[in-house]
């Protein structure tokens, strides 16, 4: 029973301490009821993969094959596709479905904040199952890699989905398809990375991706800071370029480099 607990506690509290750090971060704060409505539908995320992952390995039996027998490339194929896509994809749908159209998304951060919930709810659930398979070791582990790991993908998807809507606000709707891609390439590129380093199993890959996951955190955390401490709702277009949408706090704008009128 003491084990079990243990196991529920190392699997839960690195979601929490996130959640909350996230959180903190919001100067204008997001009410619990859609924050809760995120978390579950990440969680509910979860089963929509499984759907889509048994939809695709019908059509496509290659996606349910064993992947020690794949080579690099055809690995490459499986992970960035057959998971990667496929994960961040649902957990897209299940934020844009629950949150886009909120009247509580007024800001960039909101968004972020909506995103990394709903990667919680999913990393949660996702926990939960193999730290009870694999124990304490994989629990430690999962709590400084995967967690975090789902928490940045969720924290691209949110600050270009936020993009996507200062566009839409500012009637720039190539901008906003722009951002609406990018708000699940980003995060399926992360995640993509992540997962074919580890799957390789080979040392240059894993030497990768620590490297990789470091600089994945510390981007996160930079743009945490800068995007938490802007002030201005989707009215105002002062915060952000009108050339890209880029969040910027100068009259040049760091993305595309060009001047702010």
């Amino acid at each position: 029973m003491i084990s079990e607990l243990l196991l529920f506690a190392i699997s839960i509290l690195p979601v929490i301490l996130i959640g909350l750090f996230i959180f903190k971060k919001d100067r204008d704060k997001e009410p619990f009821n859609i924050l809760i409505k995120l978390f579950f539908g990440g969680i509910a995320s979860c089963f929509l993969v499984i759907i889509v992952s048994s939809f695709l390995e019908t059509f496509f039996p290659f996606f349910g094959m064993d992947t020690s027998g794949l080579n690099l490339v055809e690995l490459l194929v499986y992970v960035f596709v057959g998971v990667a896509l496929i994960e961040e994809g649902c957990k897209w749908f299940v934020a844009y479905k629950i949150s886009y159209q909120s009247i509580h998304f007024d800001e960039l951060y909101d968004m972020i904040i909506y995103c990394v919930f709903v990667a919680l709810g999913f990393a949660c659930f996702e926990n939960l199952f193999y730290v009870y398979q694999g124990g304490i070791k994989i629990g430690l582990l999962r709590a400084i890699l995967a967690v975090p790991g789902h928490a940045c993908d969720g924290l691209f998807m949110g600050y270009y989905l936020g993009l996507a809507k200062i566009n839409e606000v500012n009637g720039n709707k190539s901008l906003k398809t722009r951002n609406m891609l990018l708000s699940i390439l980003v995060p399926t590129f992360t995640h993509g990375v992540y997962d074919y380093c580890l799957f390789t199993s080979e040392i240059p890959f894993l030497v990768f991706f620590f490297l990789f996951v470091i600089a994945v955190y510390i981007i996160s955390l930079k743009r945490v800071q800068k995007v938490s401490s802007l002030d201005g709702k989707f009215k105002y277009r002062n915060n952000f370029c009108p050339h890209c949408g880029h969040a910027v706090d100068s009259n040049f704008c760091p993305n595309c480099g060009r001047k702010n009128e």
